[in-house]
């Protein structure tokens, strides 16, 4: 198996299977920001019922990010499945690569097929799922470690 990221937020432990094989630029770049502790102390910004959390913006309002893109690493194996993380990006009018920003991240709630083909997924939800169902806008992530 390759590489974890065990996300510790204020309600838990979120465990994911990182994806380096398939996306290895994306997953590269979150090792490295979870590394420097990039994430630490950041929160999550957005809750959408049924569909994601997204965090990983210095903001905290969805604003912001790590100052640069990643390329795309759009693999169509890699579906938006519930409880998949994936690079949030740009609209297309802005950014018609669908560069991946460089620190922003979703999960899914629940499945959302018409998100595939245009986002990078670069993991999946190993444990602690019941985690991501409680995240609150506002809750905090305390640090990423890579295992």
């Amino acid at each position: 198996m390759g590489k974890t990221a065990v996300i510790k937020t204020s309600r838990g432990d979120i465990t994911v299977a990182l994806e380096g094989n398939l996306t290895p630029k994306t997953v590269s770049n979150f090792i490295a920001l979870a590394h420097t502790g990039f994430y630490d102390g950041l929160t999550f910004h957005r809750r959408e019922e049924g569909f994601v959390i997204q965090g990983g913006d210095p903001n905290g309002n969805g604003s912001g990010g790590s100052g640069y893109t990643v390329d795309a690493e759009i693999v169509p194996e890699l579906r938006h499945e519930a409880y998949v993380i994936a690079t949030a990006r740009l609209a297309d009018q802005v950014n018609p690569t669908r560069a991946s920003s460089g620190s922003q991240f979703y999960i899914t709630l629940a499945a959302a097929p018409f998100l595939d083909g245009a986002y990078t997924v670069f993991g999946r939800v190993i444990d602690g799922t019941d985690v991501v169902d409680a995240i609150l806008v506002g809750d905090e992530i305390v640090t990423v470690e890579i295992r």
